[in-house]
């Protein structure tokens, strides 16, 4: 039987880190924030969409989406993100449920749905943390601190910039309540490898 995995975090909480130890493990990922790039490209009715909505400053001369621009404005307005994400969600939702059945229908033993909003939609009772129903989840924590310093190293954005984009979103304290399962990314690669390795190994013996 496959196992159906949510795993979310926050801003510079390290997901993507732990999200790779676990392809590497061999679970099959399926990466949100991978599939919004698809649907946003070039030429793709959700840009045409998003371009609609937030108008011609948030598309770069190439014809691609400016995240730059666009984050500008959702992470200061929150009546702009409920927009973006009502845009966005159901197309997002639609294609990782499509190929979560994909993973099930073809007996993989699991499935890992990357979802950065999983917590804030199962809270909110929108998104896809409400529609998904999962055997079990895993936060990606650190402390506030630590999140901060690393998303103004990733941004390049100063500290008032990294607290504003961290404030959007659930904090993770709250998040890791929430959870199955807490992966502590503070430490070493190392020690994070070993925490995943570790519930890799109790969710695949649970099947």
């Amino acid at each position: 039987m496959t196992r159906i995995i949510g795993l979310s975090g926050g801003i510079g909480s390290g997901k993507s880190t732990v999200k790779r130890i676990l392809d590497e493990l061999g679970a099959t990922t399926i990466d949100a924030d991978a599939i919004v790039h698809e649907l946003q490209a070039p030429g793709t009715p959700m840009l045409a969409e998003i371009e609609a909505a937030f108008g011609p400053d948030v598309i770069t001369a190439s014809g691609a989406l400016d995240r730059v621009a666009l984050g500008a404005i959702v992470f200061r307005d929150e009546g702009a993100r409920t927009r973006l994400g009502a845009l966005v969600h159901p197309p997002v939702i639609a294609e990782m449920m499509r190929r979560a059945k994909a993973g099930v229908d073809a007996g993989v033993p699991m499935v890992v749905l990357d979802i950065p909003l999983l917590f804030e939609g199962r809270k909110s009772g929108r998104g896809s943390g409400a529609v998904m129903d999962f055997d079990a989840t895993i936060v990606v924590w650190v402390p506030r601190a630590v999140q901060i310093e690393r998303t103004m190293a990733r941004d390049g954005c100063d500290r008032d910039e990294a607290e504003r984009r961290i404030a959007a979103q659930l904090p993770l304290d709250e998040k890791r309540e929430m959870a199955t399962h807490v992966i502590d990314n503070s430490g070493s690669l190392e020690e994070t490898r070993a925490q995943v390795k570790q519930l890799y190994e109790l969710l695949a013996r649970d099947a």
